[in-house]
């Protein structure tokens, strides 16, 4: 069993760093815009899709709390229609200052774990562009700690964005994932 699996079947104990992993409410949207604004790294979305996805999206992402109970991270996901044991997982930020310690490493985890649980999941999909070596080695370790392996391919070449200048975005398909 996985530190996040423990996590998820204990949620009413917190671990010593404080931080407990749960779904966001819609309450969480405009936090959840911050961390994305501030991550310096992510494509801002509108702070109206931020709130839709925590109303929408809720069963398919993960929230991060603090000691006081304010967002501290956060991974958005949705299960893709055509493949119902996909997660598509969209964007991972965690606060400054939290960076560094394994926290998107454990929402990842306790995300796909409860997905796995609820859904039959058995791959994640997740698209990076070329560089990010903080998502890459996420997303290895990820596939690494659940025996899957990982294909890449392009999904969109840097000229398909309308809003250029846009990387392309590297498809890194993980599974099958063992829990």
């Amino acid at each position: 069993m996985t530190a996040a699996q423990a996590e998820l079947q204990t949620p009413h104990e917190i671990p010593s760093d404080g931080v407990r992993i749960e779904r966001p409410a819609v309450a969480d949207g405009a936090a959840l815009w911050q961390l994305a604004k501030e991550s310096g790294t992510l494509d801002l979305n509108s702070s109206y899709s931020y709130l839709l996805w925590c109303r929408d999206f809720a069963a398919t992402s993960a929230v991060a709390r603090g000691a006081d109970g304010e967002p501290v991270g956060f991974v958005t996901g949705y299960v893709r229609p055509d493949r119902p044991r996909t997660l598509l997982v969209w964007q991972v930020a965690v606060d400054a200052d939290h960076r560094g310690r394994g926290l998107a490493a454990r929402l990842l985890d306790a995300l796909t774990a409860r997905v796995a649980a609820e859904r039959g999941l058995t791959s994640v999909e997740t698209t990076i562009t070329p560089g990010n070596t903080a998502s890459e080695r996420l997303f290895t370790s990820f596939a690494a700690r659940h025996r899957a392996t990982v294909e890449r391919e392009v999904l969109f070449r840097a000229e398909q964005f309308p809003d250029a200048p846009h990387d392309a975005e590297v498809l890194y398909r993980i599974g099958p994932l063992s829990f």
